[in-house]
């Protein structure tokens, strides 16, 4: 089993069909497998040998896809990185794996070259070298095992230094299976459009379209809701990955520009907190083409989902639970929501999520320690706290790091962050707790409001005593300019905490 021959297949099919598209530059599939199998041999020409590792630090281009199937079809493992880490960020991800070749955009050179440890080797996409690898023979693909490593993704690390979780060729085509089962038929006429980062979902949801002849549409130079818009207006049966806060800027920027959403055949989200508010705004603005993803690295894009008609079922009997929720476990995936001991817990009790599926890590590179607390008895324990309703589906309350403990009561920011992103003026919140030695730990919220609107913590407060108990509410607002968030968009709440800590140590400089 070797995921290029999902590639190879397509372009024996289809080949004179779109592959992928950058600006004016379009490969159709005989193409691109041409220059996969040219990088493929090149490769090995270099003496690297099956399970070697490469990183991919690279900005949204179709080198990023010559260079992921080409590394596979020469039986190698790809490493991706996103492109916006810091230079010893990815000096760690290139040490970790142990990587032989690091193959960087032209844009990132200057930064990354004295970053990279000696004797990796520096390809730098469009250069010399880079060119070499795409002259030369073809070659045959290596036989991979199902369990062979094809991925390793590294995690976010908003508590530490990344874990590379390893992902086998088994778990990227069982992902693709599920998004058939679950998410859409795609063939041929499918187009999906690219505006997050290539080495976190938006590449991997690639992987399911790739192999059913979908036409790759990448939009490089960053996240622009306008051209969006335009590609939108441009192609047909169009899908496209979202972060919730890209959700969020391709909301606002509707309201201020006629949205033609006709050829939008899904918009996936997940990656991040998805407030109920803000769903319903996408819905009224995109309508019933949205799928909520929830998965993580260790088990990418599938462990649970809200589908299409779920998301426009307004007759269901907890519609708005449903919304708030993140749907129901995946086609072959198993969830379970544990307490103490592991122990399954009743309907509505919060606890660890735990999910079984084929779609799962092997463990965690070269850290066997991780891997043995992550991956217990066939399960994998996500450090995610959520609950099970009787029908099944799964809603997140936390992850297990950011639950508050106060007088020996679980508070879990996110009910608070929902209940104050109901004051219109509320643009961001951010909920943590601040050390206390009475009761262990208070509530904190840092807010982000609009511009030009007054809100004040006397209001917010109104909201929280209407809504939650008061021991929840907030004991503190700090408003802010903006949330501190890492390279997904996710929200560093450890930032806040290092703040808060901080202004505890220091009080004369508190703002």
């Amino acid at each position: 089993m070797n995921l290029a021959v999902t590639l190879l297949t397509v372009a024996r099919r289809l080949p004179n069909h779109l592959a992928v598209t950058e600006a004016d530059s379009t490969l159709t599939y005989e193409e691109l497998a041409a220059r996969v199998l040219a990088i493929a041999g090149n490769l090995r020409g270099r003496g690297f040998a099956p399970g070697d590792r490469i990183v991919l630090c690279m900005e949204n281009s179709t080198a990023f896809f010559e260079m992921l199937y080409g590394i596979w079809a020469a039986g190698l493992c790809a490493v991706p990185a996103n492109a916006k880490l810091h230079p010893l960020e990815v000096r760690h991800i290139v040490e970790n794996a142990g990587a032989r070749m690091c193959v960087i955009s032209s844009s990132l050179e200057s930064g990354l070259r004295p970053a990279i440890p000696e004797g990796v080797q520096i390809v730098v996409a469009g250069a010399e070298d880079y060119r070499n690898l795409l002259s030369g023979p073809a070659t045959a693909v290596v036989e991979r095992a199902p369990e062979d490593p094809a991925w390793i993704f590294y995690t976010s690390g908003t508590t530490g230094q990344p874990k590379g979780a390893i992902l086998s060729h088994r778990a990227l085509l069982v992902m693709c299976h599920c998004y058939y089962a679950d998410i859409d038929h795609l063939d041929e006429r499918d187009t999906n459009l690219h505006a997050a980062p290539l080495s976190h979902a938006s590449g991997l949801y690639a992987l399911p379209h790739i192999a059913r002849g979908g036409h790759q549409v990448i939009l490089s130079g960053g996240f622009d809701p306008a051209r969006v818009f335009v590609a939108l207006e441009q192609y047909e049966n169009v899908t496209l990955f979202c972060v919730p806060t890209m959700v969020s800027r391709l909301v606002s920027a509707a309201e201020t520009r006629q949205l033609d959403s006709r050829n939008l055949k899904t918009l996936c989200f997940g990656g991040g907190p998805m407030y109920f508010r803000d769903l319903q705004k996408a819905l009224s603005v995109f309508g019933p083409k949205l799928f909520q993803v929830f998965g993580q690295g260790e088990s990418p894009m599938t462990i649970t989902g809200l589908s299409k008609a779920q998301h426009a079922d307004t007759t269901h009997p907890r519609y708005e639970a449903l919304l708030a929720s993140t749907g129901f476990p995946r086609t072959g995936v198993e969830v379970r929501v544990v307490g103490k001991e592991n122990r399954d817990l009743p309907h509505g009790e919060i606890g660890e999520i735990l999910t079984r599926s084929d779609c799962m890590m092997l463990g965690y590179w070269g850290n066997p320690e991780a891997t043995a607390s992550a991956l217990r008895e066939g399960w994998l324990h996500t450090g995610d706290l959520g609950s099970l309703d009787e029908s099944g589906f799964l809603t997140l309350r936390d992850r297990s790091k950011d639950m508050i403990i106060s007088g020996g009561s679980n508070i879990y920011p996110r009910e608070i962050e929902e209940v104050l992103l109901q004051e219109p003026g509320v643009v961001e919140v951010s909920v943590v707790g601040r050390p206390h030695k009475e009761w262990g730990e208070e509530v904190v919220a840092f807010v982000v409001i609009k511009p030009g609107e007054d809100v004040t913590a006397e209001q917010l407060d109104a909201i929280c005593l209407e809504h939650i108990a008061r021991f929840k509410r907030p004991k503190d607002y700090r408003f802010v300019e903006s949330l501190p968030k890492n390279n997904y968009g996710k929200v560093l709440k450890t930032e806040l905490r290092k703040h808060l800590n901080e202004d505890a140590t220091h009080p004369e400089e508190c703002p």
